[in-house]
């Protein structure tokens, strides 16, 4: 009788203990780079960065299928070195950010590819549309920061390629601009 309870006390007490989880990140906006490359009528591959970046990632180094991200960017940060092109991207032809000002990417699934390298599955959603999208990720380093070993940072660099007349912005051609846009984005996030 006694060795019954023991083991139903082992029992209830291995069920109340807490599972261990993933990790959970808040992305460093001062370190966050969502860097686009398009093709400018064969001259050369015009280029653009979104500085307003904010998301959460969780993040299962043991089970990577675990994991999950979750971005905001704001679409009128885009920055492509001149203040007019950066109003005509912004204007209802391409990203139209008066009516839809962020961009947002939801995972759905991350699988592994290889000791630090996946793939992150989801959707992005821009311009009233919503679309799947991959992203080829590789996992840099995690560390504390040299001068605040409270706080530990990791960090990744994913790439992914995107349509423009998939989202509408048909007139992208008329410009001699793209169709593909290519993403390099760099994230620095910080552990809860």
């Amino acid at each position: 009788m006694f060795h019954t309870k023991l083991a139903a006390l082992a029992l209830i007490t291995l069920v109340a203990m807490p599972a261990f989880a993933a990790d959970s990140y808040k992305i460093d906006p001062e370190h966050a780079w969502v860097s686009i490359t398009v093709n400018h009528a064969g001259w050369s591959n015009a280029h653009g960065m979104f500085h307003a970046v904010a998301g959460d990632i969780v993040f299962d180094k043991d089970d990577v299928s675990k994991s999950s991200v979750n971005v905001t960017i704001e679409a009128a940060s885009i920055d492509t070195n001149l203040d007019q092109r950066n109003s005509d991207i912004n204007s209802p032809d391409f990203l139209n950010t008066a009516e839809f000002p962020t961009i947002t990417f939801v995972s759905s699934a991350v699988e592994k590819t290889g000791d630090r390298t996946g793939k992150v599955i989801g959707t992005v959603s821009m311009i009233g549309v919503s679309l799947p999208l991959t992203l080829d990720v590789i996992w840099n380093a995690e560390q504390p920061l040299p001068w605040d070993a409270t706080v530990i940072k990791t960090g990744f660099t994913a790439t992914g390629k995107v349509n423009l007349a998939d989202f509408g912005m048909t007139k992208a051609g008329d410009y001699g601009i793209g169709p593909d846009v290519n993403l390099l984005i760099d994230i620095e996030a910080i552990k809860q």
